[in-house]
């Protein structure tokens, strides 16, 4: 399996294999990698796969990716990856083998509405679910190849603590990774400021996400600065962190398909909607990933905050970056993204796979702050072939619905979920479960929990005090020469 960019980049003639842009995050011309196709599952396949731990799957699926890695070597990374000694944190009544466990929540509008929990990993966030796959094969790749790494990464919140928890003590990798100062919770910011490792560097940027994001490219983007100081990436601009969540959806699936069929009432091969809170697009875009390898989903939902960038686009065509004035503080804060810098790969699918049209809309987008393509086939195809919808939640429908799901199924979930299943419901379709992909376990935005239910937020043990913890981190300017500087100090 080769990879391109979706900006046309041929890497010096020939497309490179998969451990070739593991290490790299964007290519050399701004793109974004993905495979040159996407390997088809078959029915039969998929059947196989319906009894597979969740290790032997992820081997199944990777391997059709990471075809440059030898089989033996990827499944002991799999299988050292996904034990339950990492994905520990189980809900009462879950199974920690089980590693992404599907509960039913009930039957609502008459279909199954049913929860993925992607939280139970080291930071309590569905991040940790390909960072720490990421972790294992970035220090594969760099002990066989005798390199070292310099990650550079934005975060919103739960990138930032999955990346330096899977890198911490990583032999030749450092993280630096900016965060917006101030804007993130006092749960996340402990996780992240409070690690002391030496090879973890934290700085919260002024300004949004968003400032952060466009340093971390802009400096990527200097590709004698990146080749010199050896740069990577772990945000979802990294293919890696991509194929690494497609295995979920394949699980969760087969999970709903279980959990729901009973008596017969549903098999493998009937559709499952699900919806995905996004702020960024790389979660969802590993849903439409899986679903063009054949995995049979029926709608993907995108969740937005008030933050509606990409609500805005599924529903109208107009994809419209707001400026850093314009970006609302939220009580979902992981997604409070004005410009879903992921949302590349997606949009080199809807064209055709055409890098030039991509390239002309991205530079549409550096230019004047985004594209329209409401009177364009490739619009009219989102919903149809793509299977895509949309819809947006604000404060008191996270509220209201943290409230309403833990009265009426004794489950709390975090805010950013609670923006999931507030848009799920607005789609679901007799017959047809939903499936709602958890972003969060609750702990980590305890202060809007404890407003919405009067009563704290339930905490996994092991993470008491964490906020009362010493901080170590740096205030920046959202400025490239100074993070430029930084990194020389300290590479």
């Amino acid at each position: 399996m080769n990879y391109l960019s979706t900006r046309g980049h041929d890497h010096t003639g020939s497309n490179p294999a998969f451990t070739d842009i593991l290490l790299e995050g964007l290519a050399p011309d701004g793109g974004l990698y993905l495979p040159e196709s996407y390997p088809q599952i078959d029915a039969a396949t998929l059947q196989s796969w319906a009894c597979l731990s969740y290790a032997d799957l992820a081997y199944e699926i990777l391997s059709r990716f990471a075809t440059d890695i030898d089989p033996v070597t990827l499944k002991s990374l799999c299988h050292k990856t996904y034990t339950a000694d990492v994905y520990k944190h189980a809900r009462a009544g879950e199974q920690a083998a089980d590693i992404t466990p599907v509960r039913v929540l009930g039957t609502e509008q008459g279909a199954p509405l049913a929860l993925l929990g992607l939280s139970n990993g080291p930071t309590l966030a569905f991040k940790d679910m390909a960072m720490q796959f990421l972790g294992h094969v970035f220090e594969y790749a760099l002990t066989k190849t005798g390199r070292t790494l310099n990650i550079l990464g934005a975060t919103s919140g739960d990138t930032g603590s999955a990346a330096e928890y899977a890198m911490r003590g990583k032999k030749g990798i450092k993280v630096f990774m900016l965060s917006p100062h101030g804007k993130m919770s006092a749960f996340q910011q402990a996780q992240m400021f409070s690690l002391q490792d030496e090879n973890i560097y934290n700085i919260a940027m002024k300004g949004w996400f968003d400032d952060c994001q466009d340093v971390v490219k802009r400096v990527s983007e200097d590709l004698d600065f990146k080749r010199q100081y050896h740069i990577g990436a772990v945000n979802s601009i990294n293919w890696g962190r991509i194929v690494a969540q497609v295995v979920y959806y394949f699980k969760g699936y087969l999970g709903t398909i279980a959990a729901a069929g009973a008596n017969g009432k549903y098999t493998i091969g009937d559709p499952v909607d699900v919806c995905v809170p996004s702020g960024n697009f790389g979660n969802i875009c590993a849903g439409h990933i899986a679903r063009q390898m054949g995995l049979p989903l029926g709608k993907l939902i995108a969740a937005t905050n008030e933050n509606n960038v990409l609500d805005e686009f599924f529903r109208t065509g107009n994809y419209r970056v707001r400026k850093s004035a314009e970006t609302l503080e939220t009580t979902s804060p992981s997604m409070d993204i004005s410009k879903a810098s992921n949302f590349e790969r997606f949009v080199f699918d809807l064209m055709g796979r055409d890098a030039a049209k991509t390239a002309a809309l991205m530079q549409d987008v550096a230019k004047r702050g985004g594209f329209d393509l409401s009177a364009t086939p490739e619009f009219a195809a989102l919903g149809e072939h793509y299977g895509f919808a949309s819809g947006a939640s604000n404060h008191a429908h996270r509220m209201a619905t943290v409230r309403d799901v833990a009265g009426r199924y004794g489950v709390v979930i975090d805010t950013h979920t609670a923006d999931g299943v507030k848009v799920a419901r607005e789609h679901i379709r007799a017959g047809v479960p939903m499936l709602v992909l958890e972003t969060a376990l609750p702990a980590k935005f305890a202060e809007t929990i404890e407003q919405a239910l009067n009563a704290p937020a339930p905490r996994p043990a092991g993470f008491e005090g964490l906020e009362d913890l010493p901080k170590r981190f740096d205030v920046m300017d959202a400025s490239v020469a100074k993070m430029k500087a930084y990194i020389q100090e300290r590479a």
